[in-house]
C-alpha cells in the first residue's frame, strides 16, 4: 500500500532540505580552507577571521543566530538596534496598509472596467502606460511630495499592488456568464444588487487570484523600498547588517523574508480555496 501523497511529498521535501544543508556545510568548509583575507583589509574593516574558518557562515552558525533572535525578537535598544521581530512587524504593517488601500481602489475600478466596455476602452491607455513602471521608480517622487519615508513606502506598495487586482477584477467581471446577467435583468435587479449578488460571487475566484499575486509582489517590493528609505523594516535590517558585515544576520533575515512571504501566500491561497469550494 502506497503512503499518502502528502506524506511522500513531505518526505521528499525533508530529504531535499537535508541535502541542501549538507551542500551548504561542505561548501563553507571548502571556502574556509581556501579563502584568505588580507590582514590589513580585515583589520581595517574590523573583521576577525579564525584560521581555517570561512567568512561565509554555515548552517550551524545560522541556526545559532536564529535561536538567538527567537529568544528576544522584540528588543529595542535604539535606532539601529531593534529586534528582527520588530523589523518584520514594521514591514508587515506597511505592506498591509498599502495592500488594503489598493484593494479599496482596484476592486471598484475593476468592476467599472469589467461592466462597461466604454470605460474599459477609455481607461486602457492609462493602465498600459502606468502598469509597466517599476514601483521603485515612484519612490523619489513620493519622497519629494509626501516627505515621509514610511508613507512613501506605503505608497509604493499601493502602486505595485493595484495592477494585478485591477486587471483580474476586470477580467473576472467581464467573464461572468451572460445568462446570469439576463436572469438578473428579468428579475429587475438594480445594478448595485446585480453587482453584489451575481457578479461578485462569480468573479470572486479571479479577484482573489489577483489579490494573491499582489500580496507576493508587495512583500517583494517592501524589502527593496526599505533598503532605499532606511529607518525601520526588514529591508533596512538587511542593509544595516550588510553594512555591519554581519552575513549571518543577513542570511537569517533572508530566511525570515521567505518564511513570511510563504505565510502571506498560503493565507491568500486558503481564502481562494474557500471561495472556490463554496462555489
Amino acid at each position: 500500500m502506497r503512503a499518502p501523497l502528502g506524506l511522500r511529498a513531505a518526505l521528499i521535501s525533508l530529504l531535499l532540505c537535508i541535502g541542501l544543508l549538507c551542500v551548504w556545510q561542505v561548501g563553507t568548509a571548502r571556502v574556509g580552507a581556501t579563502v584568505k583575507l588580507d590582514p590589513d583589509y580585515a583589520r581595517l574593516m574590523g573583521i576577525t577571521v579564525t584560521q581555517g574558518k570561512s567568512a561565509m557562515p554555515g548552517p550551524a552558525d545560522v541556526g545559532a543566530k536564529i535561536w538567538q533572535h527567537l529568544k528576544d525578537p522584540f528588543y529595542d535598544r535604539g535606532t539601529n538596534d531593534k529586534g528582527i521581530g520588530i523589523q518584520l512587524l514594521y514591514s508587515i504593517a506597511r505592506v498591509l496598509t498599502g495592500y488594503l488601500l489598493a484593494i479599496a481602489a482596484a476592486v471598484p475600478i475593476g468592476f467599472v472596467i469589467g461592466m462597461s466596455p466604454l470605460m474599459a476602452r477609455a481607461l486602457n491607455p492609462f493602465i498600459q502606460v502606468l502598469k509597466p513602471i517599476s514601483p521603485l521608480a515612484w519612490m523619489p517622487l513620493a519622497l519629494y511630495t509626501i516627505k515621509d519615508s514610511s508613507l512613501s513606502a506605503i505608497f509604493v506598495i499601493f502602486i505595485c499592488s493595484v495592477w494585478p487586482m485591477l486587471l483580474n477584477t476586470a477580467f473576472g467581471v467581464a467573464s461572468v456568464r451572460r445568462e446570469w446577467l439576463n436572469v438578473a435583468k428579468t428579475l429587475e435587479m438594480s445594478p448595485a444588487r446585480t453587482a453584489l449578488r451575481v457578479i461578485l460571487p462569480a468573479a470572486a475566484p479571479t479577484i482573489l487570484t489577483g489579490m494573491r499575486i499582489s500580496i507576493g509582489i508587495a512583500w517583494l517590493v517592501i524589502v527593496a523600498a526599505e533598503m532605499l528609505v532606511g529607518g525601520t523594516g526588514i529591508g533596512y535590517f538587511v542593509w544595516n547588517e550588510w553594512n555591519n558585515l554581519s552575513i549571518t544576520n543577513v542570511i537569517v533575515a533572508i530566511l525570515c523574508i521567505g518564511f513570511v512571504g510563504m505565510l502571506l501566500d498560503q493565507l491568500m491561497a486558503g481564502l481562494l480555496r474557500l471561495v472556490t469550494y463554496a462555489d
